[in-house]
């Protein structure tokens, strides 16, 4: 399914049931679907027709068929959503339209769950290995979501979140469906149809702050590389838009710099991933802390991605000093070595459901001041 309503819909609605979903990113080819598919066994697929991308339609229905073909396991049925400018062929006996199953929609109680009820699964990339299925819990989940909205993202209730993300991702499970007031966009960040399209959506919507990765915007730097699109609607940018967080892969100084300047509000690089559903390492910007100036701007050096969020107790490892946890916390400043990143058990809300991810390789880590924090590549 791509970013569209009735994606957030499906998975609301599987909330409201108790049933647990699994949405897939649609540029997945039919291997990775069938083995995601064989692995979570569901019941009944819900799949849009195509997806509509700047450079021409894909087909999602033939990736389907082949991956429900690979799979040893068979859904009993598919809800495919029919869009008007690519209806494919349907199954009979197995395809239902998604405009049919609407028209037949009553209203039904939420299902009451436990805390410690499965919520969704979501598969990792498999970029270190075979895709993992993350179970994320409905309680959990929930609480760190709310905390991190307010204390990381600093969002509070009358203010508008935009994340530019799959809804395949954690970001778009996270900053989209469940976690703040959201802007749901269908585009990209240059071609739909310029490299403006942020800018619109701040200024249309009243954007407080947003989420994209440091690729799109160089792609955005790339197709307007003096910033005209900016500057035609920095003022009213400035009437809401207070910061963009970034995150996803390293984020490089030129890129930084630029559109922090361009824009007038700083710039967040964060850490998390698809095992944890919320920042491991963020400056805080909804609480008072060190990491912050007393206009509450981050002092943060580019390319950092801060300090562990209160909960997460992330330490590293050294050949000297991993057996010795008076080393928890040395500054070694300015020094280069091998090192393994590592998070301590008890694991935060969220993270209750064990995940298989508890140490992280790094490879020539460099270690900053107390200002700073290693940023993993």
């Amino acid at each position: 399914m791509p970013a569209v309503l009735e994606t957030t819909v499906a998975m609301l609605a599987c909330a409201r049931l108790g049933a647990v979903h699994s949405v897939v990113f649609g540029g997945f080819a039919t291997l990775e679907l069938a083995a995601r598919i064989e692995d979570a066994t569901p019941k009944l697929i819900i799949s849009a027709s195509c997806v509509v991308e700047p450079k021409g339609i894909i087909d999602y229905g033939p990736l389907l068929n082949g991956a429900i073909e690979r799979s040893a396991w068979k859904p009993s049925s598919v809800v495919m959503m029919q869009r008007d400018l690519c209806p494919i062929p349907m199954t009979k006996g197995r395809d239902v339209d998604w405009r049919d199953v609407m028209a037949m929609g009553k209203p039904v109680d939420a299902v009451p769950v436990l805390a410690t009820d499965p919520l969704y699964i979501l598969y990792t990339s498999g970029t270190t290995g075979r895709p993992k299925g993350v179970v994320r819990d409905n309680g959990g989940h929930a609480v760190a979501l709310k905390w991190a909205m307010r204390n990381v993202f600093d969002i509070t209730q009358d203010d508008t979140f935009f994340a530019a993300s799959d809804m395949g991702w954690t970001v778009g499970h996270s900053l989209v469906v469940y976690g703040p007031l959201s802007v749901l966009y269908a585009g990209k960040p240059v071609g739909t149809p310029d490299a403006g399209a942020y800018w619109c959506l701040i200024t249309e919507y009243g954007i407080k702050s947003m989420f994209t990765a440091p690729t799109a915007l160089r792609a955005i730097r790339k197709e307007d590389p003096h910033a005209l699109l900016l500057k035609h609607k920095k003022e009213e940018i400035r009437k809401t838009f207070e910061t963009m967080f970034v995150a996803g892969e390293r984020g490089d100084p030129k890129t930084f710099n630029f559109f922090s300047e361009e824009l007038g509000v700083p710039l967040i690089d964060h850490w998390w991933q698809t095992e944890t559903g919320w920042p491991i390492t963020a400056p805080c910007l909804g609480m008072q802390n060190d990491d912050l100036t007393e206009d509450g701007h981050p002092r943060i050096k580019v390319g950092s991605v801060a300090r562990p969020v209160p909960g997460w107790d992330v330490q590293l490892l050294t050949a000297d000093n991993a057996d010795h946890d008076e080393h928890h916390g040395h500054n070694h400043e300015n020094e280069e070595q091998d090192a393994e990143l590592v998070v301590k058990l008890p694991l935060p809300p969220g993270m209750d459901i064990p995940v298989s991810l508890v140490v992280w390789s790094v490879v020539t880590m460099l270690i900053f001041d107390d200002c700073s924090a290693a940023q993993a590549p």
